[in-house]
């Protein structure tokens, strides 16, 4: 797994979880040189649609569509290929689609990238998520015994990364250390959890060995965004010196 130590480059995702393309572009544009990336979610896919993510990736940073697929292996191909001709550098399908339905999502993402870097990330255990919510829909597996299994089936399914909570990043590197480490349920201090169960601070994430940290309302609903994203960049700074460049 590539270490978060690496000055070149910015762990950010800001998850641009806004109502319009306007918004979120000139939101994108302010925040472009204090983050690493961009988050398409649902909201503004199925509102303005895929075609932001263009809108987004001229800024050059990564923009990841967070589509979360989860359908027939077809469908999915169609979806991720659609995403990727549209610009989107990584794209999210559930893991619990089975290896079928990984194997097309990533063959999609690749014809609709073409030369350009594209990869699927799977979605291990949403971190809205905990053993009891789990048990609800009939899985009897703890949040990191699932984490674990999906990763490994992501990680044979040809995907590039997961997405995982803080608290299954060690399991996750052990059973598929090729694999990139996308953290959600990042919380800046003093930044509510809202409905975020398995959570964790920008810097425990780093700690812990994360590649990529995917942060929202901590910056987006900040009363000056741009100020809080320099402060998490400060922060994350003291954890990287402690580690030593890498």
């Amino acid at each position: 797994m590539a270490q978060i130590v690496n000055e070149d480059r910015n762990p950010v995702l800001v998850a641009l979880d806004l109502p319009t393309a306007e918004r979120a572009s000139l939101l994108a544009r302010d925040l472009a040189p204090y983050v690493g990336g961009f988050k398409v979610g649902l909201e503004l896919l199925t509102g303005p649609g895929p075609r932001v993510i263009g809108v987004l990736a001229r800024l050059g940073k990564p923009v990841f569509a967070d589509a979360k697929l989860h359908d027939i292996p077809n469908t999915v191909r169609a979806a991720a290929r659609h995403l990727g001709s549209a610009g989107a550098r990584w794209v999210t399908a559930h893991a619990s689609g089975g290896r079928a339905m990984l194997e097309a999502a990533v063959e999609g993402m690749a014809e609709g990238a073409g030369t350009r870097p594209a990869g699927i990330l799977a979605i291990t255990v949403l971190t809205s998520l905990d053993k009891e919510s789990l048990a609800e829909t009939g899985v009897v597996a703890t949040p990191g015994r699932l984490a674990a299994k999906r990763a490994r089936l992501a990680a044979d399914s040809g995907c590039e990364g997961v997405i995982t909570s803080v608290k299954e990043l060690t399991v996750v590197s052990d059973i598929a250390p090729g694999l990139l480490t996308v953290v959600p349920g990042i919380r800046p201090p003093g930044v509510s959890r809202h409905d975020q169960v398995r959570i964790a601070s920008p810097s425990e994430a780093l700690c812990r060995g994360a590649d990529y940290l995917v942060i929202g309302r901590g910056i987006t609903k900040a009363q000056d965004p741009v100020e809080a994203s320099r402060a998490i960049l400060a922060d994350m700074a003291g954890v990287r010196s402690a580690h030593g460049a890498g």
